[in-house]
């Protein structure tokens, strides 16, 4: 190329010098954006998802607007899956089986634990299918991926605020609701529900559009995690070794601190809940990472 075309042509800046005089050239350069395929293992681009949070907010608005849209009780069916879990558990197990319920009533010791289960099984069995069900955005939209399995964990949020305002109605009904200090542990309890969810969502949603065999071992899974989280028992059956390894589940963390929290049951926050936090962060962070390596096939195969 001549010099004379050279500066015809400035890449990247978005402005033609031939036809244009001096006093005519633009102001300002137009912005030039680039969409290319990922090779390999790709960085995680986190600020790209906040530039991008406006797309979060609308798949989590449309998806909540749409959850009870045409149903007779609303979002009362948020409520009404943990509470006729907890009876169930609360005939069979509590009452016929006896199972030990660290000295609090059996109906709060499995309510308070269903309710984080509730928000993480639902979390993780929508956004699991996520990827294929918004495959009609996929192809036509450029936004990063990871905002399509994220926003179906964030619907789940005001279920679980309003299962947990059942729950302290339940507590004040037994007369047992106090303020404690460690009611500021909450929200730290449900972070790592959330944290477990989104991970093992990136995990299954990026594998389910490539093998659809993932979305029917999902009901599965979510019901063998069920009895493998110290839900309808207590973890303190466990001792010793055992326990720690019993922490591996992100869940049993979870449901411990949410019954300390609430009930003051157990001891503070230990090794084995920091166990639980460090197997979430970590299936968060493996999960991201490979959701991002093949994330270049989504449009094609979805």
């Amino acid at each position: 190329m001549s010099d004379e075309q050279s500066e015809d042509v400035m890449i990247g800046g978005g402005s033609l010098s031939g036809g244009l005089g001096a006093s005519e050239s633009p102001s300002r350069p137009m912005a030039l954006t680039v969409i290319e395929p990922s090779r390999g293992w790709v960085p995680l681009r986190l600020v790209e998802l906040w530039g991008y949070r406006e797309v979060l907010y609308f798949l989590v608005w449309r998806d909540i607007t749409i959850r009870y849209r045409q149903t007779v009780i609303g979002m009362a069916w948020a409520v009404i899956q943990p509470f006729m879990t907890m009876v169930v558990f609360s005939i069979f197990f509590g009452r016929l089986a006896q199972i030990p319920s660290d000295g609090i009533p059996y109906p709060l010791f499995a309510f308070a634990a269903l309710v984080p289960w509730t928000f993480f099984a639902n979390g993780l069995t929508l956004s699991a299918n996520s990827l294929v069900h918004s495959g009609h955005l996929i192809t036509k939209v450029y936004f990063p991926r990871l905002l399509v399995p994220m926003g179906r964990v964030l619907t789940g949020l005001p279920d679980l605020g309003l299962s947990f305002a059942v729950l302290l109605g339940m507590i004040w009904w037994y007369g047992l609701l106090q303020a404690r200090p460690a009611l500021l542990w909450l929200p730290v309890f449900a972070m790592l529900a959330f944290v477990t969810a989104l991970g093992v969502g990136l995990w299954l949603s990026a594998l389910n559009v490539q093998y659809r065999d993932v979305q029917h071992a999902v009901p599965f899974l979510v019901q063998v995690w069920l009895f493998a989280t110290p839900i309808a028992y207590p973890s303190s059956l466990l001792s010793g070794p055992w326990r720690t390894v019993f922490g591996l589940n992100p869940m049993v963390g979870v449901v411990e601190g949410f019954r300390w929290a609430l009930f003051g049951t157990g001891t503070a926050p230990s090794h084995h809940v920091a166990v639980s936090a460090l197997a979430a962060v970590v299936i968060l962070v493996t999960g991201a990472f490979f959701f991002r390596r093949v994330e270049r096939t989504f449009a094609d195969v979805v």
